[in-house]
């Protein structure tokens, strides 16, 4: 077997999802409260299945690496100020809680929130925002009938003009890089190691949170993954001359 040729086919496969993961995150870099894709890699010696993935009697075998794996880095964004009143950010490590269209529960990051015609505070999507009703979560209802602009304190609390409309949902997980994406600025918790935790996180209304993606940075690796791509074409090229011509050799002994 040749060695080269194994360890040249994982690193193409490795920069290929590079490049998938560098492509979202610029996509994604405007999309407030966007956390980031990383990539991970595993090494091996010379491209060798591990021995603990052989059964008893077979020997060490080539083999391409599977696809890298990715993790989201939920490394806060900045701050910044809109002055839209819909507009609201997390301060820590919380999320909002939002209704999904198949009633399930999600969670983003994303506060660009807007007030439908039913009076309702829901996502741009079209998503409620959920408010703490005891133990349950409903959705934040405000009177469409009233002029008065709405109010979030930093703990959550909203009013309009001199009246309570609940205290905004936020969640807090213990583990939240084994919260599973869904899209770009949406989350659910599915993993059963997930469990919630007593929210701690601040909210600042008229503020959205950038993504933590770079466009410069994302650029800067961008070219790097491409050249560890052209980097590797190169070397399966010259792997493949060089057997072929060993191959045109021993066949022609004259």
């Amino acid at each position: 077997m040749n060695v080269s040729l194994f360890q040249a086919g994982a690193a193409l496969n490795a920069n290929s999802r590079w490049q998938e993961v560098i492509a979202d995150n610029l996509a994604s870099s405007s999309v407030p409260g966007y956390k980031k894709q990383q990539l991970s890699m595993a090494a091996v010696q010379a491209g060798l299945m591990p021995s603990s993935s052989l059964s008893a009697g077979n020997s060490p075998q080539m083999f391409v690496l599977p696809k890298a794996t990715t993790t989201t880095n939920f490394t806060g964004g900045e701050m910044k100020s809109t002055g839209v009143s819909t507009d609201v950010a997390v301060e820590g490590k919380g999320f909002f809680v939002v209704q999904l269209p198949d009633g399930t529960t999600g969670y983003t990051r994303d506060g660009e929130f807007q007030i439908n015609s039913r009076g309702r505070l829901a996502t741009k999507e079209g998503y409620p925002v959920l408010r703490q009703d005891g133990p349950a979560q409903i959705p934040v209802q405000l009177n469409p009938h009233d002029a008065t602009p709405m109010t979030i304190s930093a703990s959550g609390d909203i009013t309009q003009g001199a009246s309570s409309k609940g205290k905004l949902a936020l969640a807090e997980f213990n583990k939240p890089g084994l919260l599973t994406q869904i899209s770009a600025s949406y989350f659910v918790a599915q993993n059963p190691g997930l469990q919630t935790q007593t929210a701690t996180s601040k909210v600042r209304q008229g503020y959205l949170e950038t993504s933590n993606s770079s466009t410069v940075m994302e650029m800067a690796s961008l070219m790097t993954a491409m050249r560890g791509f052209e980097a590797n074409q190169h070397v399966i090229q010259i792997q493949d001359d060089r057997l072929g011509k060993t191959i045109a050799d021993l066949g022609n002994p004259a």
